[in-house]
């Protein structure tokens, strides 16, 4: 009899608690001070920095989340460690978190590997990257009343053309509107500062720290049009360093398929980004901040 290959929660203890207990409390805390505004989601956009920068502001994407309606959850994060032009999925069976461990929907995966548009990725590989794996303590709170009976698909992203990222769009929408199946997009926004090689600075804007809320705040307001080749300019224009900018555009493709294809029968989605915040407030060039946005998508 095989046994289950499993994921382990490589950043327990440094990126957030291992103690169950103590994330379960932080989890707890953080979701009960974020209002449930814009909910069902659908899909939800969300940081996965270390939780004590970014835990606060995940939970406005979390909270709004309604496990009832929930089966299947799709997780995209980009590729912080290996060159991938592609997408890549996890040779393993469950993901370990200190709250329960979450079960990879094998089926799901086996449809992926049939369009021959993803390969796997090493155990390794999925190990080091935190993108994904700083959601899944999250998922497994606001699923908890549904333990066992939910699975997740986690998808590496890799640094995609504005063609492929249409590509993937595609693939996936059939799964974004499909009943059941919500979606989470993994990213922080600009990551500013010498360390980052990225000092964009607008002065009429004021202080540098609101130079990049005004820069982010842009990229915000083009991702709740839902509009793909315009995100794809800004991002082209001020090179803002959105880490998750290519699981944004696979999603917003793939609403883009949806909301032009004749056979998804008038669905239509709204977008509206739900809190903001910044690890620091920089005042000069010496400074460094990572943004945070939680955002929240739901179909009608």
């Amino acid at each position: 009899m095989s046994t289950n290959k499993i994921r382990k929660a490589s950043h327990a203890g440094s990126w957030y608690s291992d103690s169950g207990s103590e994330l379960n409390m932080q989890l707890d805390n953080w979701l009960s001070k974020a209002s449930d505004s814009f909910k069902p989601a659908k899909a939800i956009i969300a940081p996965h920095a270390g939780y004590y920068f970014c835990g606060a502001c995940g939970a406005f994407a979390y909270r709004q989340v309604d496990p009832n309606t929930v089966k299947r959850v799709f997780i995209l994060g980009p590729s912080h460690h290996v060159r991938l032009s592609g997408c890549a999925l996890s040779g393993t069976d469950l993901y370990e978190t200190p709250l329960y461990n979450l079960t990879i929907d094998k089926g799901v995966y086996k449809e992926l590997y049939a369009t021959s548009a993803f390969e796997s990725m090493s155990l390794s590989t999925d190990e080091a990257e935190h993108s994904i794996e700083m959601h899944l303590p999250y998922i497994a709170k606001v699923m908890e009343s549904r333990q066992g009976q939910f699975t997740i698909v986690p998808i590496l992203v890799g640094s995609l053309s504005p063609e492929k990222e249409a590509k993937y769009g595609e693939i996936l929408s059939p799964y974004l509107r499909e009943p059941g199946n919500l979606f989470v997009i993994s990213s922080d926004f600009c990551h500013w500062g010498k360390r980052f090689s990225y000092t964009y600075y607008e002065k009429s804007h004021g202080k540098i720290w609101q130079s990049i809320e005004a820069l982010d705040k842009m990229g915000m307001d083009i991702i709740e049009k839902m509009n793909p080749s315009a995100f794809t300019k800004y991002l082209q224009t001020f090179q803002n360093t959105i880490c998750g900018r290519h699981p944004i555009g696979v999603l917003l493709n793939a609403i883009e398929h949806l909301h032009y294809n004749s056979q998804s029968n008038g669905t239509r989605f709204e977008v509206k980004f739900l809190k903001y915040a910044q690890s620091s407030q920089c005042e000069t060039t010496n400074d460094s901040s990572v943004s945070y946005a939680a955002a929240s998508i739901t179909m009608h």
